[in-house]
């Protein structure tokens, strides 16, 4: 099944990923059967440090709605985002080596996903916000894996500069959901010349 059929035809089901909240569940629409596949976040993360490891990237952090569900309540994903700091600071920002990297430890190739099993994952480069946004990521340990993921002010405001209507309703949960450092969230947004819709 490609990325782009599996994010028509399935969806995330997804608990916090916080090591004392239910493990994420991958739920298929539309027959909704009983049986549940986990989400290899384990693995991903594992993968990233990996790269890190191996000089390909210089750093990461989780991103996306799965960065999101660390602090709020479960939402709707079918994929991973992971941000990362490019070591090869070419155009092509080290991409090549790393699907080369990934598809010698079995992963796959679908669009512009790399699939690890069936589960789609992208890695995108950082630049501006989402390269601060990786250095000031918050450590975290899943299932023993240490990894980053940002901060729910970055989230927001990276939410912002993409604005489409589920990135205003992400920026509308965590407000409604997460004590935000005000303070950091005015910078931010200073910075980059953003604004939220409520502001």
């Amino acid at each position: 099944m490609s990325a782009e059929n599996s994010g028509e035809r399935t969806r995330l089901a997804c608990g916090r990923w916080r090591p004392r909240h239910r493990e994420l569940l991958l739920l298929r629409l539309p027959a909704l059967p009983a049986e549940f596949t986990p989400i290899p976040l384990a693995d991903v993360l594992r993968a990233a440090n990996d790269l890190v490891s191996a000089g390909l990237i210089k750093d990461y952090a989780l991103g996306g709605a799965l960065a999101a569900i660390y602090y709020t309540e479960p939402i709707t994903t079918y994929d991973a985002d992971i941000i990362f700091v490019a070591s090869d600071k070419t155009l092509s920002a080290g991409i090549p080596a790393i699907y080369s990297h990934l598809q010698s430890k079995g992963w796959r190739v679908e669009r512009e996903h790399l699939l690890i099993g069936d589960f789609p994952v992208q890695f995108l480069a950082a630049s501006g916000l989402t390269e601060e946004a990786v250095r000031e990521a918050r450590p975290v340990q899943y299932e023993d894996v240490p990894a980053k993921v940002f901060r729910p002010e970055y989230i927001i405001a990276i939410a912002a500069t993409v604005g489409r209507h589920k990135d205003f309703a992400r920026i509308e949960q965590i407000l409604d959901q997460v004590k935000i450092d005000k303070a950091l969230l005015d910078d931010i947004l200073r910075r980059y010349n953003l604004k939220l819709l409520n502001k």
